[in-house]
């Protein structure tokens, strides 16, 4: 059985370095931009759970598909095994600790 192919996608976002990883990676229709879908998290299992990347899962979780602007893209790898998806300081690239989302309150 082949393997399916892992990518880690490091882009910029609103000052920060996000680092998450997805399935598929594929130049978008939108011109100028680059499709990336399948996002993948860490298992939720376990007594510790990354505040950092539950809050990347929170903001990801009704995305089907990113379209990022290629020139926020700074780098894409394809990798054997998935680390932990992060956000680093833009300036300092020190990772930024996180709160999950609060529930939302709309009904």
């Amino acid at each position: 059985m082949a393997t399916r192919k892992l990518y880690k996608i490091v882009f910029h976002n609103q000052g920060k370095v996000y680092e998450l990883y997805a399935r598929h990676v594929t130049s978008s229709e939108l011109w100028g931009f680059t499709c990336v879908s399948d996002l993948e998290f860490g298992s939720r299992e376990g007594m510790l759970v990354d505040p950092t990347e539950e809050r990347l899962r929170e903001e990801f979780a009704d995305t089907k598909v990113l379209h990022l602007p290629m020139q926020s893209i700074v780098r894409i790898e394809e990798v054997a095994t998935r680390g932990v998806a992060v956000i680093r300081d833009g300036v300092s690239g020190d990772k930024i600790v996180t709160l999950p989302l609060p529930p939302s309150r709309l009904g």
